[in-house]
């Protein structure tokens, strides 16, 4: 309390009794008169933390804070900081404004400014402003003009620097304006050489040249980069020292000739010359080198005649020799390291010493001054490492600070919701770390930046984060090639960043609508379904995988054969779901059961759960990696065996591969959690199948090779698919080696009676081979075939859970069960278990209207047995006749289904077989065509390019050869595949492929490089999509459809223990100028917020167009910035590499070049156009 008053008597002391002293100081610059007068207010000719920063030390003083402010700044802190602020520049560019001394003289006069700090850049260093200030009648803060000037000037600086006795590097005599004296210099001094501007510092302006064909045009660019941010783009050359630390000498000095130094700071961790760490004091410094360095600093001070605070640089060798750079006649960025370490507040000193005092008065002694501990500043810039360090604009979506003790922050406008403009440097916040010694520094500023969470733009924390747990850092071996020489500081850790970009998400769902396509206008149910309970921290009971762990395939086989009741597969997971829901159930609601079907059906055979259409259907349309969800679930269910579908050569995809990526496929499908693989050809073509089985048995799984039911064995006036055909093909594959012998009746068309004779035709013939059955229930049929088969000798039939059974579905899980419970073939699954599973995917469902096969077909249908649609293919087919207004004709689509069938021999039909039928018919509906119109017109017509391909053999000979003339009237003399199409297809090079990924997503993954094998164009979007929304498929599935109700508050699993609790706010309905609305959202208690780019709205307004990410032909910003130079036009033929555009923000200049060699088509940009990151620059063929 005492203190307090003291210290407000004192405020009120300088504020009303001016004194003056008298010296007799006769010496240099120094003045022989020193009057203290008190400074009642001050002005700080600056922007930014640094005009906080001195903002604070006045208010600690009692003094009033004057800002400064230009237009594109009106909303930044640093004016709110200040007891007053003013406009300048009106007008001018955003530089410029807080270049304009005559104004800023203005708004001294007129507001009763006593004295001005000019900061650090700007003109902080022109001293022709420091005159200006005391031209009118103000003091300014900082040396006297004429040694401002002197110091400024690198040439007069340096002949102080040789008069004083200290040492210096060789260079030029005077500043250089042109490149022609740059390359005369070069010559006669060799290289290499260092390029600096002659009227600033802060590493603008500066470049490393060491090739004589680069001196003109870095001459060029760092004059340019000197004149933009200082005014002047005269340069100083001097001869390089190569591997030096960088160390400077915090110095303070009075008007009565006193100078002491606080010790030094290491700013050796340079890149493109500006420093990013700063130590105090420099670490590993012998101290007889730290003496001489200090001494030498004092005495160039002393010469000159330097008052108030200053700083002198020296670049230091290995051997300890030093050499003077330049004095930095300002305040400096890192002088916060010196406060920590001496304790002494520099703005507060600069402050006291332009008022008057001496430096003994203030107590400031040499040998009173100590250095204590070790302190560590970090410049937190809106810069992306992974990018070169372009700059970063835009909003600070998020902005959360680390602290605690040994933290200090100094930083402007770090909160949500400021603006990151591209006109001023790329400062942030800076944070300075203080310990007992180096190492707690370090941990201390580690821990800090962890703390920090900075979302809507790139930050260098990543990179900051490298250098703090760098071994040599940590032990001070430190010299300016730190950076370039450990290029392990560039290998970040993915910032994950998943809350915000998920926010993202949901604000383009609000604003754009669904992010997936909605097959119908339904919309999904307003139900959380009710997960049932299952033990708590328990295994679940092993089951048959435990068999195939430990023993392997053939173990597992003749466990499987050895079983007397029937074994069942739930097609829950996978089939079911493709038939009734268009294959869109998400990972989500299958992960929510998984865990209840681990300790409740571990008896099933197996549980299929992947492969066939999900895998497309996830990265396509559900925006997740099908690997994960394979993963995920087989951490939740470890005791089931699984089973996907695999096409045989096609993969899980629609076309033939190269024979490597098959094997590729199968290799990581079992190293990620696959047992069982069911094999087959969409034509029971034999190569095609047997590629399959080979790839799926080398990785290690179990050979499930699937015979592709179609026709009717038991009828005998069906010839083409007898029971003979069905039993030689299972010869055959039996005689391939396949460990399960699987019937798959892709369209239900499998009748109980055909059942009897097929099963007990295979099983007289392979009697210790395991039959497993797959069926759908089109007809309605399914549930007694399937006991048929059973009864004749299948060991396992295919089912789905009651809820989602029937129809283009599998027969019920339920009614199975029940029909052969207290029988040999009794499952021993019991019913009250199926009904808790059933309910929960009753309620899930309805989550799924929009793609729910009900909307189109109310019931099962026995005239499959004509058309013989598969199953999956029914429903899709039926909404497509929809979508194509085809609506009321699809009994037409199914009746030309047959007919097309019937013209293309009578094929089997699945996967892709099946495609090629279906189009066919939907292009006979299409086009009012007949069976024997196509024929006719076969020559003419332009057929769909499944049938083509089809025809062409690009997907196998399908049995009893292709149809004629068909065939030949629709190639006439297009080329024809023979034999294996995949056969002669060259090996995928993975390598070349994941070198591509990387180019443009750097952390893709393994499984990532085989999703593109498969899927390129597919997987590359996907990618795109993650990157930009996150794990959307940790989103609730209404949620991820339709997007959240205004106001409702849900919660988001992001992983064990890490729970995002949201509630939608608002969106605004006003338009941005760039066309863009605002959600708002609370997320965990904190009000957060989007910006979201509305699609229609745009239309109606003029944007820049953005450069596409899967089109390589047009060339982005790589940064927000200004266009300064268009170095093509359009027509012009460019290589790789070549320079386009020059792009200038943050006071940095940036050479676009071509990503490829091409042709400029066209150009999207002019000079001196502002362009965001990504806008449309050029097209390049």
């Amino acid at each position: 309390m005492l203190f307090g008053v003291a210290q407000s008597a004192f405020k009120s002391l300088r504020q009303t009794t001016p004194r003056v002293r008298v010296y007799l100081y006769n010496k240099n610059a120094y003045s022989t008169q020193i009057e203290y007068k008190p400074i009642r207010s001050v002005l700080v000719a600056n922007r930014g933390e640094i005009a906080i920063r001195v903002f604070r030390a006045c208010t600690e003083l009692g003094i009033k804070s004057v800002a400064i402010y230009s237009e594109q700044d009106k909303m930044h802190m640093h004016r709110q900081k200040a007891d007053e602020s003013y406009l300048v520049g009106k007008g001018l560019p955003p530089v410029e404004a807080y270049l304009n001394i005559p104004e800023i003289i203005r708004v001294c006069k007129e507001n009763d400014v006593d004295a001005v700090h000019p900061g650090y850049g700007f003109l902080s260093e022109r001293s022709d402003f420091a005159q200006a200030v005391i031209d009118a009648g103000l003091r300014f803060i900082g040396p006297a003009p004429k040694v401002v000037q002197q110091m400024g000037d690198k040439v007069a600086a340096r002949i102080a620097a040789i008069e004083a006795g200290v040492p210096i590097v060789p260079g030029t005599d005077g500043p250089v304006t042109t490149k022609a004296e740059a390359v005369e210099f070069c010559k006669k001094h060799g290289l290499p050489v260092i390029f600096k501007a002659a009227y600033g510092g802060g590493g603008r302006g500066m470049r490393v040249v060491r090739k004589m064909d680069e001196v003109e045009e870095m001459f060029e660019r760092a004059s340019s980069e000197a004149k933009a941010a200082f005014g002047n783009g005269a340069m100083f050359i001097e001869k390089f020292i190569e591997r030096p630390r960088h160390i400077e000498v915090q110095l303070l000095g009075d008007k009565a000739g006193n100078v002491v130094h606080l010790y030094e700071r290491d700013c050796s961790v340079q890149r493109r010359h500006q420093k990013v760490v700063e130590i105090a004091p420099a670490p590993r410094l012998p101290k007889e080198v730290r003496d001489q360095m200090t001494t030498a600093a004092v005495r160039l001070a002393k010469h000159v005649g330097y008052e108030n605070a200053g700083t002198v640089e020296f670049l230091c060798d290995e051997s300890g020799n030093f050499y003077f750079i330049e004095v930095n006649a300002r305040l400096q960025v890192e002088h916060t390291v010196t406060e920590e370490i001496t304790g002494i507040d520099l703005v507060q000193s600069q402050i006291r010493v332009a008022e008057g005092m001496t430096l003994p008065e203030l107590g400031y002694t040499q040998d009173k001054i100590k250095s204590r501990g070790y302190a560590i500043q970090c410049r937190v810039t809106t810069e992306d490492p992974a990018n070169d360090f372009q700059p970063s604009t835009g909003r600070l979506e998020v902005f959360r600070s680390g602290e605690g003790m040994g933290i200090r922050l100094d930083s402007a406008s770090a909160f949500a919701g400021a603006i990151i403009s591209p006109y001023y440097d790329s400062l942030l916040v800076k944070i300075i770390s203080h310990a007992s010694d180096l190492q707690s520094s370090a941990s201390k500023m580690n821990r800090a930046l962890r703390e920090f969470r900075i979302r809507g733009v790139k930050t260098n924390i990543p990179f900051l984060l490298n250098v703090l747990e760098n071994q040599k850092f940590l032990h001070g071996v430190l010299d300016t090639y730190f950076i370039d020489e450990h290029p392990q500081l560039f290998k970040f850790r993915v910032s994950q960043n998943r809350a915000q970009k998920l926010l993202n998400y949901l604000g383009e769902v609000l604003v754009n609508g669904p992010q997936t396509p909605l097959a119908t206008s339904l919309k999904p149910a307003e139900v959380k379904p009710n997960i049932p309970t299952v033990p708590l921290v328990t295994e679940p009971p092993k089951g048959l995988r435990h068999i195939l762990t430990t023993q392997g395939p053939a173990a597992f086989a003749k466990e499987v054969r050895s079983r007397k009741n029937l074994l069942l597969m739930d097609t829950t997971f996978r089939d079911a779901h493709q038939s009734l829901l268009a294959t869109r159930v998400r990972s989500h609601d299958l992960l929510n059961i998984s865990p209840f079907v681990a300790n409740k059906f571990n008896n099933l055979y197996a549980l299929e759960n992947w492969g066939g259409a999900t895998f497309d259907v996830a990265l396509r349309f559900l925006h997740e990696c099908p690997w994960e969800r394979l993963e995920d679930m087989r951490k939740r269910i470890p005791n089931i065996p699984f089973q996907m579908l695999l096409r045989g050569a096609n993969a899980v995809g629609y076309t033939n591969y190269p024979d490597n990526v098959v094997y590729k496929f199968c290799e990581l499908a079992v190293q990620t959690g696959m047992d069982i693989f069911r094999v087959f050809d969409s034509l029971n073509y034999l190569p095609n199948l047997i590629l399959g089985m080979e790839a799926a048995g080398k990785a290690g799984g179990v050979v499930e090779a699937a015979i592709s039911y179609t026709g009717d064995v038991s009828d005998p006036s069906r010839t083409k698919y007898d029971l003979k055909y069905y039993t030689n093909l299972a010869d055959e594959l039996v005689k391939a080696g396949t460990h399960v012998l699987s019937i798959k009746d892709m369209a239900g068309l499998l009748k109980p009676q055909a059942a009897r004779l097929l099963i007990s035709a295979i099983r007289d013939r392979h009697p210790d081979v395991p039959i497993h059955i797959h069926t759908h229930d089109t007809s309605g049929a399914g549930v007694a075939s399937m006991l048929a088969c059973a009864e004749a000798g299948a060991d396992v039939v295919d089912v789905a859970v009651d809820s989602m059974s029937g129809m283009t579905s599998q027969p019920s899980m339920g009614a199975i069960v029940a029909s052969l419970q207290d029988t040999p073939l009794d499952t021993k699954f019991q019913l009250s278990d199926i009904s808790e599973y059933s309910a929960y995917w009753e309620q899930t469902r309805t989550l799924y209207a929009p793609f729910e096969c009900t909307t189109t077909m109310k019931s099962g249908n026995a005239d499959v047995y004509m058309n013989e649609i598969p199953g999956g293919q029914y429903t899709n087919l039926q909404f497509q006749a929809f979508s194509l207004g085809l609506g009321d004709f699809f009994e037409d689509v199914k009746k030309a289904y047959r007919e097309a069938n019937l013209l293309l021999g009578d094929i089997i039909k699945v996967t892709p077989s099946s495609k090629v039928v279906g189009d066919l018919a939907q292009f006979m509906v299409q086009n009012k065509l007949t069976a024997n119109e196509v024929l006719d017109k076969a020559e003419e017509l332009s057929f769909p390019k499944s049938v083509v391909e089809f025809l062409q053999g690009s997907i196998g000979i399908p049995h009893g050869g292709f149809p004629e003339p068909l065939r030949s009237r629709v190639l006439k003399d297009m080329p024809r595949i023979e034999g294996r199409p995949g056969e002669n297809l060259p090996p995928l090079d993975f390598d070349k492929l994941k070198k591509e990924l990387k180019e443009s997503h750097p952390h893709v993954s393994e499984r990532d490089v085989m999703s593109a094998a498969l899927y390129p164009a597919v997987t590359e979007d996907y990618l795109h999509f993650r990157e930009a929304y996150g794990p959307v498929d940790k989103l609730d599935t209404r949620i991820f459809l339709t997007g959240p109700k205004v106001g409702e508050e849900f919660e988001v699993n992001l992983e064990k223990g890490k729970t995002l609790s949201l509630k939608t706010l608002a969106m605004a309905e006003d338009l941005t100028p760039n066309g863009e609305r605002e959600v708002f959202f609370e997320m965990n208690g904190q009000l957060r917020s989007v910006l979201i780019r509305d699609k229609e709205a745009v239309k109606e307004l003029h944007i820049h167009p953005k450069a596409s990410k899967s089109n390589k032909n047009e060339v982005g910003a790589p940064m927000p910035g200004t266009v300064i130079d268009i170095r093509v036009k359009e027509g012009d033929k460019v290589e790789k590499g070549q320079p386009l555009v020059v792009l200038s923000a943050m006071k940095m200049e940036m050479v676009v070049q071509a990503p490829k060699a091409g042709v400029v088509k066209k150009l999207e940009i002019s000079n001196g156009m502002k362009l965001e990151g990504d806008d449309l620059l050029m097209t390049v063929e």
